[in-house]
């Protein structure tokens, strides 16, 4: 970990004021606002959004689980050609998770450092361990980000929650935002069957709406395919994601026997920064 590398990301999320390295473990800005950085490699600038509820342990190692089977490995692929086009020095992931579509970007870009940014600690961890090109910040969405102005070349959001204004703010002069989102017949098997949440219909396109005027879509790629899940890779799946709230995984053996097809189904959207 590089504390210097970490600040300059990083703005303090009291006054704006850049954060700069002030002792082994600690950022402070001019102000005197001072944050203690963990040992592992990332700092907590969530402030009163600790009160909100990141992915638990359970639902990151059932994320981690699952990716690791390679099912989304097609999704991850298609996504860092979209990134990688654009020859990025600095790309942020905001609600990475264990980082797996990161390390996609980097199989294509070597070169280029990273901020991943998530509302669970557990999460942050996993997506800087061992990573020296990556920075860690555990932070609220919802909240202006701790982030300096025009500090990322390129963003990533996938399945996560999105602040249109502050991923223009943060983003570069005609720097792009790489959203991915399901479409609506995502996971219907498991949602017919009530083990999973349904996706509302023409999603991407309520999220250009979303985004407009300050991002303009430039790309929209569909990518869909079946997935033939053992029992384990089923309830890892349902695990690791929003529906872990809602079902009593541990159940889940009650409701699943043998292989389950399932439909993968997403939207890759491309959209480019507009000046406003």
């Amino acid at each position: 970990m590089s504390l210097q590398t970490l600040s300059e990301w990083l703005r303090c999320p009291n006054c704006f004021l850049p954060l700069s390295p002030a002792g082994p473990l600690t950022l402070r800005c001019g102000a005197g606002h001072s944050f203690d950085v963990n040992k592992r490699g990332y700092v907590s600038l969530a402030g009163g959004a600790r009160r909100l509820i990141g992915d638990s342990v359970a639902m990151v190692d059932a994320r981690a689980l699952f990716l690791e089977t390679g099912w989304y490995e097609p999704l991850r692929s298609r996504l860092a050609e979209r990134v990688a086009a654009e020859n990025p020095s600095r790309v942020m992931d905001i609600g990475c998770g264990t980082g797996y579509y990161l390390q996609g970007v980097f199989a294509l870009c070597p070169d280029a450092r990273a901020l991943g940014m998530d509302l669970s600690p557990v999460a942050i961890r996993r997506t800087v361990s061992g990573r020296d090109n990556v920075d860690g910040l555990v932070a609220d969405v919802w909240s202006p980000l701790p982030v300096r102005d025009a500090s990322a070349d390129v963003i990533l959001n996938v399945f996560a929650p999105r602040n249109p204004s502050e991923f223009h703010r943060v983003l570069r002069e005609d720097g792009l935002l790489v959203v991915v989102v399901p479409q609506a017949s995502h996971l219907q098997e498991l949602w017919a069957s009530g083990l999973a949440l349904d996706v509302p219909a023409n999603k991407g396109e309520h999220l250009s709406e979303a985004l407009s005027p300050a991002f303009e879509l430039e790309t929209r790629n569909e990518l869909s395919y079946s997935l033939r899940l053992n029992l384990a890779q089923a309830s890892a799946l349902i695990g690791m994601g929003p529906s872990a709230h809602h079902t009593d995984v541990d159940a889940l053996t009650d409701h699943l026997s043998g292989v389950q097809t399932v439909t993968a189904s997403f939207e890759l959207l491309g959209y480019r920064r507009i000046t406003i």
